[in-house]
């Protein structure tokens, strides 16, 4: 899949919203997304960076975007009914949704972590997308076929010492994938998750400081599985947990 060769059109009139858009793989999916015809949702916390993505997307020739600023740590779920008010009144539906956006917390042992920790990590990671999907998916329902990308990661699925917030809100992001894939299945809605491995971003680099980034592929290297699960060729792809970089996972830390 990470070979995956979209087609140019392959987005054309979709509109798709991307969580954590302003830098990193959000920044590169917005960017993807855009090429292959889709209008894109901007949704992060800092103006300026989706600013510069929304500036980006229309040099490029993409269809102009939108921008939704939002701060995923204190939103509520008044704001989510708000803000799917305005896409519906702005858009009239939801083709897809790449929950993108991810809070690393600090790395350490499991009995040091602190409840104010664990809560923001949560909030982000986990709350902040149920609250989201329950307000977007009559909009989602409303486009058939519609996409949900969730972002895991490879320590969602089998836990590493001293992740501990982190690990576990990806092991439920997992679950929650698996839930909503389950009970959408008949609705036209598709649910998967994107673990994509060692990637050249922030967040990375904060977890692997020691680390060579210049060994690890950049976000536009990993774009196939993004573009494959938002595209009408993975309309028979539901309820998948998908490796971006399963040719790398047992050489890297994940």
């Amino acid at each position: 899949m990470l070979d995956y060769q979209a087609s140019s059109d392959l987005l054309n009139n979709k509109i798709i919203l991307v969580t954590g858009a302003g830098d990193g793989i959000g920044r590169q999916a917005a960017l993807s997304y855009g090429t292959h015809g889709a209008t894109v949702i901007l949704l992060g916390k800092t103006v300026k960076k989706l600013e510069a993505v929304y500036d980006e997307l229309l040099a490029q020739g993409s269809p102009e975007p939108a921008i939704i600023p939002l701060d995923l740590q204190g939103a509520t779920k008044q704001n989510y009914q708000d803000m799917t008010a305005t896409l519906r009144q702005q858009f009239g539906r939801l083709d897809g949704v790449l929950f993108n956006a991810g809070q690393l917390g600090a790395l350490g042992p499991f009995e040091m972590i602190g409840e104010d920790e664990w809560d923001k990590v949560m909030q982000v990671n986990l709350k902040s997308q149920f609250l989201m999907t329950q307000a977007l998916l009559p909009l989602l329902k409303d486009s058939k076929p519609a996409s949900i990308i969730f972002t895991s990661s490879g320590v969602g699925k089998q836990g590493r010492a001293y992740w501990g917030s982190y690990a576990i809100s990806k092991f439920a992001t997992e679950g929650m994938m698996q839930v909503l894939a389950a009970e959408l299945a008949d609705t036209g809605v598709r649910v998967n998750c994107i673990n994509p491995g060692a990637t050249r971003t922030h967040m990375r680099a904060r977890a692997f400081p020691a680390e060579a980034a210049a060994s690890l592929r950049t976000p536009a290297d990993i774009m196939g599985p993004y573009l494959y699960l938002m595209g009408d060729d993975s309309l028979n792809e539901n309820g998948q947990s998908v490796d971006a970089q399963a040719d790398r996972m047992a050489s890297q830390p994940r």
